[in-house]
């Protein structure tokens, strides 16, 4: 049984050439957009307000600017890479947004939304439990005025950045190894495996070591299973916003990719707990429940 979403492909042109191209084009185009950010920091080494020895170290690298200035450079080369993969679907391949996004008439935002809001609030009950079970280790870090500025740039950047990151795995990588390979698994297993891949730089990584690699992955196969039963991209863009948002504004630590003004401060040693958690059993909980509310079926056709 063929999947109407990897199928949406064959509505613009397919050639493999083309995708390499593209893949090439978003590539070039996201680094250019993180010129900005390096040549603040380079400034910086270069007036000696930075130590240029340590500008690989993250917590230090993060100390450099303000935290919302920060935000607004890390997210850049998304909004270049956002862009660039526009040009590249809609100018190279021929082929409308739209039929990009979903097997449907047309995006479906209510479905967008749901997602958002679902996972928004299962992540904002797992961050307020933490804070309520450890309240010796989470502290108020709540200043108003950069809150709020923060509240503006997060709400429109990280969108942005998450979107990036589905309509590239979720989306074009999906359905070109989809359309090429004319299987369902081959590229369900393969954005996966790159997903969690791309976050083995982040300093979660370094704190945390090579099995938070096991949540990254898991991530992504859990955002690919709901593309493919969904045939449609939507209910990945609400759930990767609302993880990526709420945690930015709700809570931060010193060591992971996000150091925002958040409402909360984690300063507990971190574990995989709450991540194997997450795999273990709210994931397949959350697919029980889409499954349930979308009436997915054909299973494994559409995934094998």
């Amino acid at each position: 049984m063929e999947n109407k979403y990897i199928t949406q492909a064959g509505k613009g042109k397919t050639h493999p050439l083309l995708y390499i191209a593209g893949i090439v084009i978003v590539v070039i185009v996201t680094g250019l957009f993180s010129l900005p950010y390096n040549l603040v920091i380079a400034s910086k080494v270069n007036t000696g307000e930075a130590d240029g020895s340590r500008i690989e170290d993250f917590t230090y690298l993060m100390t450099l600017l303000d935290s919302n200035v920060s935000l607004i450079y890390m997210m850049l080369p998304f909004v270049g890479g956002l862009l660039a993969l526009y040009f590249v679907v809609t100018k190279i391949h021929k082929l409308n947004w739209s039929l990009f996004s979903t097997s449907r008439p047309k995006i479906d935002v209510k479905r967008i939304q749901f997602s958002f809001l679902l996972w928004g609030f299962i992540s904002a009950v797992i961050i307020l439990l933490g804070v309520f079970l450890s309240p010796e280790e989470v502290v108020l870090n709540f200043k108003p005025v950069k809150f709020v500025i923060l509240f503006c740039v997060a709400i429109i950047m990280i969108p942005i950045q998450t979107s990036f990151e589905e309509y590239v795995f979720r989306g074009y990588l999906m359905q070109g190894l989809g359309w090429i390979s004319k299987t369902n698994w081959f590229p369900l297993l393969v954005t996966s495996v790159t997903f969690g891949l791309m976050h083995i730089a982040n300093p979660e990584v370094a704190k945390l070591g090579n099995g938070i690699m096991v949540f990254y992955i898991g991530t992504g196969l859990l955002l690919g299973i709901i593309t493919l039963m969904d045939e449609g991209i939507e209910l990945s863009l609400g759930f990767h916003a609302a993880n990526n948002l709420i945690t930015a504004l709700l809570i931060t630590t010193d060591w992971t990719a996000f150091q925002t003004y958040a409402i909360f401060k984690d300063f507990s040693e971190p574990n995989l707990a709450i991540e194997l958690l997450l795999i273990a059993v709210l994931y397949p909980f959350l697919l029980f429940l889409f499954a349930k509310k979308y009436q997915w079926n054909n299973w494994k056709e559409k995934l094998l």
